[in-house]
């Protein structure tokens, strides 16, 4: 229950009759709300292996979006960071997509993907993409509206597309995180440790620094990690929903490192009265308001991390946690819907 699934979880509660088409399902894996629909996997999900690695027959999913039978709905609404919108609708149709980001490893991110792929799918990459990348463009010709998550991503999408957004940030369960009444001297950060998020920077940072720092993530990076943290630095896999509300309540401030799409996980921070130390590229500059809400730091860089901490200890006192609640509610899941609604209304 990422921030995908969220999103679609909200959809249905504006559109509760919806059936779903996806690729792989894993039912134990999503909430009660999703269980609850009409789930149509592609063949994909039967091909051996899918659960876990779906993401290398990412090659198929064009055609196998395409056999979906979607010729009994007037209305169909795909949410997009693989090829989701390129389902056919029929004509009379309307289809919105929303758009987490365009296809990272097709676009921005092909090379880091393909320099850190196998032998085999290092050599096919460039053929297959090639293809994938035009099937990319043209599908989105096929949608009546586009949504982007953020104005980072709405610009993505005129890149890669040649297609205008609309900016509909996705919903965030603010209401479900307080702030403390005492704050703990300890920095947090909290994502998937996976090289894109960047904790490396910020463990290196905080070792250097000295300063207490929790960090929160599984992913293959993980075990480095651990491995490398200093004596003021604790890495854990994860925490329950009450151990990640008080840890987001107690922290000094989140430290976010990643170049995000949006970023849910700031708003969360926000939302919890804490402030925000965050390197000022992507979504994250929609949702903080730097010298209110929290700081940005320019480079993805240790030092960098270093100076934004500085920055970030002399702005501290006159942060104020009402500011930082009062920015969280502008995303929470009631704006979303009013939102997303008047584009699906303009649609139809």
């Amino acid at each position: 229950m990422r921030g995908g699934e969220r999103v679609l979880e909200r959809m249905l509660h504006l559109y509760p009759g919806a059936d779903i088409f996806t690729h792989v399902y894993a039912p134990e894996a999503v909430s009660a709300a999703i269980r609850a629909r009409p789930v149509q996997t592609s063949f994909v999900g039967r091909l051996p292996g899918a659960r876990r690695h779906y993401q290398k027959y990412l090659p198929l999913m064009p055609l196998a979006l395409e056999q979906f039978d979607l010729s009994a709905y007037d209305l169909v609404l795909s949410s997009e960071s693989g090829p989701a919108k390129g389902v056919i609708a029929r004509p009379d149709a309307a289809h919105v997509a929303y758009v987490h980001s365009p296809m990272r490893y097709l676009w921005d991110h092909y090379h880091d993907y393909r320099a850190s792929a196998g032998g085999l799918t290092r050599w096919l990459m460039p053929w297959a993409f090639h293809y994938l990348r035009t099937w990319d463009a043209a599908s989105a010709a096929r949608v009546d509206r586009l949504v982007a998550n953020s104005s980072f991503i709405r610009r993505r999408v005129a890149r890669a597309w040649g297609r205008e957004a609309e900016v509909v940030h996705p919903p965030v369960a603010v209401d479900q995180f307080r702030p403390a009444a005492e704050i703990s001297g300890r920095y947090l950060w909290v994502g998937q440790m996976i090289a894109y998020k960047r904790p490396e920077i910020v463990l290196e940072a905080f070792n250097r620094l000295g300063l207490p720092l929790l960090m929160v993530g599984d992913g293959p990076l993980h075990v480095e990690m651990a491995g490398r943290a200093g004596p003021s630095v604790q890495v854990i896999r994860r925490l329950d929903f009450a151990g990640l509300k008080q840890a987001y309540a107690t922290a000094r401030a989140l430290v976010f490192s990643a170049h995000e799409d949006f970023g849910i996980v700031p708003v969360e921070a926000n939302a919890s009265g804490r402030p925000v130390l965050a390197f000022g590229r992507g979504g994250v500059t929609d949702s903080i308001i730097p010298g209110v809400t929290g700081l940005f730091f320019p480079e993805q860089t240790a030092q960098a991390v270093i100076e934004g901490v500085a920055a970030l200890e002399r702005w501290l006192p006159s942060f104020d946690p009402a500011d930082a609640l009062a920015q969280a509610a502008h995303f929470a899941p009631e704006r979303f819907d009013t939102a997303f609604r008047a584009v699906v209304e303009r649609a139809l």
